[in-house]
């Protein structure tokens, strides 16, 4: 089925089997929700506006993700880094009577903090792969179309990508995977 971006119909069935995806990508490149969300819409505002036309659902998907990434990557380079990695809420705990329920949200907060880190210390091109993967639920051949490599390329970068995690994070597999 052919896919005009213009067209009510075909952007309505676009958008909603796409955002949500696009949401979760672009948040997991600048940690920040509403960012994230106003990334996607300027996407599908640059979707509509182009009038392009698509051969499947799928190829508006991959067009669709590819500018979601490269303007949640814009975001991220115009804010350092370390702006976008900074927690908004900071969880805090008495430090004779915490409870048990608090210190483990204290060190699952701690774990997510260590594990965005470490993503975020990824090269770009490692970084994205991971992302597309694990956050976009995407498979190999879907993330080669969006960067434009190949599907083994995508597999030896996701491969090399976790390495680098599972050694950043001490070698607990547990928290790359």
């Amino acid at each position: 089925m052919e896919i005009k971006s213009s067209d009510k119909d075909s952007f309505r069935l676009v958008y909603d089997s796409c955002y949500k995806t696009l949401v979760r990508i672009c948040y997991h490149v600048v940690y920040d929700l509403d960012t994230a969300q106003e990334l996607v819409q300027e996407a599908f505002e640059r979707f509509y506006l182009k009038n392009m036309s698509f051969p499947s659902e799928d190829e508006a998907r991959y067009w669709l993700i590819r500018v979601a990434k490269n303007l949640a990557l814009n975001h991220l380079r115009r804010f350092h880094r370390e702006q976008a990695m900074v927690e908004k809420v900071k969880l805090s705990v008495a430090t004779g009577g915490a409870s048990s329920d608090a210190q483990k949200a204290l060190d699952d907060s701690e774990t997510v903090r260590q594990v965005r880190k470490a993503v975020m210390a990824l090269p770009d091109n490692l970084r994205m792969v991971v992302i597309l993967k694990e956050y976009g639920d995407l498979d190999y051949k879907a993330i080669g179309k969006i960067l434009g490599i190949t599907e083994g390329n995508v597999k030896v970068r996701v491969h090399r990508a976790r390495k680098k995690l599972e050694e950043a994070l001490g070698g607990d597999e547990a928290y790359v995977y």
